[in-house]
């Protein structure tokens, strides 16, 4: 049973003492991890990138412009083009995720997480050790889906930003299926035709296998800006699976939604803030 202190200070102190003594850590995230980093999708940094679309469409922030209804697939890609740039192949304004990094690269751990923006990948978390479960800005499929394979959109994406011009890219450079040729499309799950590649299935394997192997250990279950958006696939396993383990603790850093169940309450550790300066102080 953790011993109680009060205040954000002692909360960080628990936390400290949970990673030290866990044989492994569970690593959740959500949304809001990136924003922590800087990923932020409206506001100075939306007018910044698209205030040409703004004004133009009428729309204020940048997942808004994602289901815009363009009228041609040049706009479309040049909007997206610009979208995933920014957000997957550019670094993030902080080093946030770096900061996590440090603090478990020596540790038994594994990143359960909804964020498709490779922010993991960037800071040095190992490939193997990442189940991305919604998907990857990188990565394009087919529309429609006749098959289940994705594709890299690096190389096309940076043509399209290079070349784009009056929020339009050149006909020459809209991505189709190389099986069907209808257009691609992002490889998000936003309905059931999202692809769940080869990649994606082996990634679920390694992340039921590190769920397996430490089902009786002392498991630090570190929860992450995660939100209700999608609880059921981070929040409540990790509720589900801490409460499974009187050995394990579950800790929740989240700013304005942070709290457990008072089934788990003894065993768990919230903290309202911040997570970049929660990192800052836990290192």
């Amino acid at each position: 049973m953790l011993k109680r202190e009060s205040g954000m200070r002692g909360a960080i102190g628990q936390l400290r003492e949970a990673l030290d003594h866990a044989d492994a850590v569970l690593i959740g995230a959500g949304a809001g991890l990136s924003t922590s980093a800087g990923f932020v999708y409206s506001g100075e940094r939306f007018h910044q990138y698209f205030g040409d679309f703004a004004e133009k469409y009428g729309f204020h922030d940048m997942y808004s412009g994602g289901f815009y209804p363009y009228d041609t697939l040049e706009e479309y890609w040049a909007y997206w083009s610009r979208y995933i740039f920014i957000n997957r192949y550019q670094d993030a304004p902080k080093p946030v995720y770096q900061d996590l990094y440090q603090l478990i690269e020596d540790k038994d751990y594994f990143v359960l997480t909804t964020n498709v923006d490779h922010c993991f990948q960037k800071a040095g978390f190992d490939k193997k050790r990442l189940f991305y479960t919604q998907g990857d800005y990188g990565l394009w499929q087919c529309s429609k889906p006749c098959h289940d394979k994705t594709y890299d959109n690096e190389e096309t994406v940076r043509r399209m930003m290079e070349r784009q011009r009056d929020m339009r890219v050149p006909t020459d450079l809209i991505p189709h299926c190389p099986v069907c040729g209808e257009p691609m499309t992002m490889n998000l799950r936003a309905d059931n035709s999202f692809v769940q590649d080869q990649g994606w299935y082996q990634a679920s394997e390694r992340y039921s296998d590190f769920v397996r192997r430490h089902e009786n250990m002392r498991v630090l279950y570190l929860e992450l800006g995660v939100g209700m958006n999608t609880p059921g696939i981070v929040k409540f396993s990790f509720w589900r699976m801490t409460a499974e383990n009187p050995k394990a603790v579950y800790a929740c850093v989240n700013l304005g939604e942070a709290g457990a169940p008072k089934e788990i309450a003894s065993r768990s550790i919230c903290i309202d803030g911040d997570i970049g300066e929660v990192l800052k102080k836990l290192k």
